[in-house]
């Protein structure tokens, strides 16, 4: 699911932009409108709504959409349902409603291997590896 589709904004929008896609867009599938329509169209608005609420949810905090827009460059808008980009989302480590049951600042989960995954994703890893609070606590103390 692209977010950006979801909401009908750019990729360059501010959040005044997508706080105004988001309102617009949750009047209109909100389920609570929809509670006298049939079972289908009732379920159909209530998924609609849930994206919309993740949509917004990813974008409107600046280290979730930082996060989201390296993973989506890095593994193509087509794949970026390989993740899951909100915190505490469960992955490792599980999750909950604390929303930090991992330091890998919201990031709950590792991509599965495949045979694309490149230097990229590598120096990814070696990255947050090496900005983690365990390793440099470590290397604080003991380097």
């Amino acid at each position: 699911m692209d977010h950006y589709k979801v909401l009908g904004v750019h990729k360059n929008a501010s959040k005044g932009e997508i706080k105004q896609a988001f309102r617009k867009l949750a009047m209109e599938f909100h389920p609570d409108k929809h509670s006298q329509s049939s079972k289908n169209l009732r379920d159909s608005a209530t998924q609609k709504f849930k994206q919309l609420t993740e949509a917004y949810d990813t974008l409107i905090d600046d280290r979730k959409r930082a996060d989201y827009n390296l993973k989506r460059t890095a593994y193509g808008a087509h794949q970026s349902r390989r993740h899951d980009y909100r915190y505490g989302g469960g992955g490792v480590g599980g999750g909950g409603a604390s929303g930090y049951s991992n330091y890998g600042y919201g990031y709950s989960g590792a991509a599965p291997r495949s045979g694309g995954d490149g230097i990229f994703v590598k120096f990814e890893v070696g990255l947050r590896y090496l900005t983690t609070r365990s390793f440099l606590l470590n290397a604080t103390f003991f380097g």
